[in-house]
């Protein structure tokens, strides 16, 4: 009977994750941008199948193209 070698990785290590990365992205800034709040709403699952497929042949994502309808109406006001 033969036996089969399987080789692992190198073992995972503790090290702490450097202090200015995990500084960086609990406190990075881009410019002057505002701070966002969620926002939840219910629609028809027809209209968000529509929504999604759009979205998907242009490459989009549904949140990008409802904060920019939201924008054009309600926006710099």
């Amino acid at each position: 009977m033969s036996t089969k070698k399987i080789s692992f990785g190198t073992k995972p290590t503790n090290k702490p994750v450097p202090v200015a990365a995990d500084d960086w992205v609990e406190n990075r800034e881009v410019g002057n941008v505002e701070s966002m709040k969620r926002l939840t709403i219910d629609i028809p699952e027809s209209l968000h199948r529509a929504i999604k497929a759009q979205c998907a042949m242009r490459g989009t994502k549904i949140a990008n193209e409802v904060r920019e309808l939201l924008l054009n109406k309600y926006g710099n006001h």
